[in-house]
C-alpha cells in the first residue's frame, strides 16, 4: 500500500500545487451608492443583466464573481454605467471590472455619484 503512494508522489513535479478552484458566478451584484450632494448612501441590488437606477445613473451588472469560501475573500463585478439625463443622450461613464477589496483600483469618476462593489450573491 505504501509503495503505491510513493509512486504517486514521485509522479508529481516538485512544488506542484492543486489547480485553483473556479470562481463562483453569481446572479446578483450588491453595490454601494453615494449621492455626493445629499450625502445619501444606499445599497443597490443589481440582478445580472437587468438595468437598475440610482439617481440619473443606469447600472447594468454584466457578471458578478466571487471566490470560493476556502480562498481569500474577493468579489468582483463587470459593470456598465450610463448617465441618463432628460433631454440629453445617454453618456457612458464606466465600463469594466470593479473589485470589492480594492474600490479605488477601478473606480467610476462622476461629479455627483459614487458606486462600488460590496458583494456578489445568489438572487432571490
Amino acid at each position: 500500500m505504501l509503495a503505491g503512494t510513493g509512486l504517486f508522489l514521485l509522479a508529481m513535479p516538485a512544488g506542484a500545487q492543486q489547480p485553483p478552484m473556479p470562481e463562483l458566478s453569481l446572479d446578483m451584484a450588491v453595490l454601494g451608492g453615494l449621492d455626493k450632494i445629499t450625502a445619501r448612501v444606499v445599497t443597490i441590488e443589481a440582478p445580472v443583466g437587468e438595468p437598475v437606477r440610482f439617481g440619473t445613473l443606469e447600472v447594468v451588472a454584466r457578471a458578478c464573481k466571487k471566490r470560493r469560501p476556502e480562498e481569500s475573500p474577493e468579489s468582483a463585478a463587470f459593470l456598465d454605467i450610463w448617465d441618463i439625463k432628460q433631454g440629453q443622450p445617454a453618456q457612458g461613464v464606466f465600463r469594466g471590472w470593479m473589485f470589492a477589496s480594492s474600490p479605488a483600483l477601478s473606480a467610476m469618476e462622476h461629479p455627483v455619484y459614487d458606486i462600488w462593489v460590496l458583494d456578489c450573491r445568489k438572487g432571490r
